[in-house]
């Protein structure tokens, strides 16, 4: 029988770089049983605070609260709901001892932030390029999830940090695997307007 996923939520944070955006990436401790040693954006599990309402099925509005929780928890950056756009849901294989369904959203950051990762969980982070966090992968320098590499990609070819939000906000969700039953997005209080 399988575990059924643990609802988490993750966040892209991105910036104007340089030359193109850069994003936010943390070090796991390499002790946790779940991706230690991986480099990944911040984000968790949705705890039972984030639902508004006890009982609760509308996961897409306390998964934007576990976003916005995580980001401080983990960073130490403070970001807001209403600046959150959903693009992605990952759902863990059956086949793996820890399963999550995460719903994976972008959010700009529009000036400098201060950066503080706890030192327990989270060991180090990197603003990085999409493109330069691929290739540190793609030699063995960085240890990346597959859902943090996916995401990566989607995030590679953009010039500008405009230009890729315009993208994410139009371009449709993308759910792993598809027509997983984790993930009914009107359901479960999300709507693209």
């Amino acid at each position: 029988m399988s575990q059924h996923p643990t609802p988490a939520a993750t966040v892209v944070l991105v910036r104007e770089g340089m030359q193109r955006p850069e994003v936010l990436l943390l070090k796991r401790n390499e002790n946790l049983v779940f991706n230690g040693g991986c480099w990944v954006f911040p984000g968790g599990r949705i705890d039972p605070e984030d639902y508004l309402e006890a009982g609760s099925s509308m996961e897409y509005p306390a998964a934007c609260r576990a976003a916005v929780r995580e980001t401080r928890e983990e960073a130490g950056i403070l970001i807001r709901e209403d600046h959150l756009i959903h693009t992605a849901h990952w759902t863990t294989p059956e086949n793996l001892p820890r399963r999550f369904s995460t719903w994976f959203f972008v959010c700009p950051l529009s000036g400098p932030v201060d950066v503080q990762v706890d030192r327990g969980e989270i060991l180090a982070h990197r603003w990085i390029t999409p493109a330069a966090a691929l290739a540190e992968q793609a030699s063995g320098a960085l240890e990346i999830p597959h859902p943090t590499r996916v995401t990566l990609a989607d995030l590679r070819d953009f010039s500008t940090l405009p230009e890729l939000l315009a993208a994410m906000r139009s371009s449709q969700v993308r759910v792993f695997p598809p027509r997983s039953p984790f993930y009914r997005p009107f359901e479960m209080g999300f709507s693209r307007s």
